[in-house]
Order: C-alpha cells, then structure tokens, then sequence
C-alpha cells in the first residue's frame, strides 16, 4: 500500500503495557504470599518492577524520539474540532441549567450545527455571554500550546 505506515511504535508501547500489567499480577500474588511479617516472594516482586521500570523507561524514550519528536500540530483542524466539540456544553450548565445545556447540544448535534449557533439559536445566552462562558483555554487550565 503507497503510502501506508505502520503504527509500529504506538504497537511496541502498548505490547510493553501488557507486559507491565503481568507484571504487576506477578507483584500480586507475590505479595499476598507473605506470612507473619515474612515474604520469601520479595526478590520476585523487586524483579517484576524493576523491570516494569526499565520496559517503560525504555518504552516511553523510543516512542518520544520514533514518534512525538517532529509531529507538527494541525492548528486550523484543532481549532476546527474544538469549536464543534459537544462537550464544551458542560460549561453552560452552571447557569443555564443542564436541561437546556442538553437541548443545545442536541440541536447542535441535530442541526450540525456548533454548540454557540445552537445556543443563539434558541436563546438561552446571548453571543457574549457564550464566548465568556465557554471557553476551552481555561477550561484546559493547561499549558499554551506554544512556548
């Protein structure tokens, strides 16, 4: 297939999460072994994660250099998805109630329409009041995306 590239990076970190979960079922059982204060199963417990510790250490560089390191954001797709993101609805509900809030997002989901047409719409806020309430930067409370 022209083009086509495998997710071979996302793959090898979710094999290594599988291998840390049956490690973690190998650190409990190990532990529950444990009699009056003594547990023979330390050393396998230790073993299991310190290996754990290795596999995503190892795991998490390799996916950072073979896959996060040059991605380059899609700002106009972002900005795109998010002002027709349903969810950001929530923020309404606090003063317009969650009965409305859903009609909203019915109709804007109905309608494909976005969440403030919707809101317009129906007049259940005004234009101010929408962009004041809604507004995904400090709903994120996250970092800026550029630094």
């Amino acid at each position: 297939m022209p083009g086509k590239v495998n997710p071979t990076q996302a793959e090898a970190l979710a094999m290594v999460c599988c291998q840390v979960i049956g490690n973690h079922d190998a650190i409990g059982m190990a532990g529950s072994q444990g009699q009056l204060q003594l547990n023979v199963f330390k050393p396998v417990i230790i073993l299991n994660l310190l290996n754990s510790l290795q596999l995503l250490g190892d795991a998490c560089a390799s996916f950072r250099v073979n896959c996060v390191t040059g991605l380059d954001l899609d700002r106009q797709r972002l900005a795109e998805l998010e002002d027709q993101s349903l969810m950001l609805v929530t923020a309404l509900v606090p003063v317009i109630g969650y009965d409305r809030a859903a009609q909203i997002a019915r109709t804007a989901h109905s309608e494909r329409t976005t969440l403030k047409q919707a809101a317009l719409k129906l007049e259940f806020v005004s234009a101010e009041q929408f962009d004041r309430l809604v507004d995904p930067h400090s709903m994120r409370k996250a970092m800026p995306l550029t630094q």
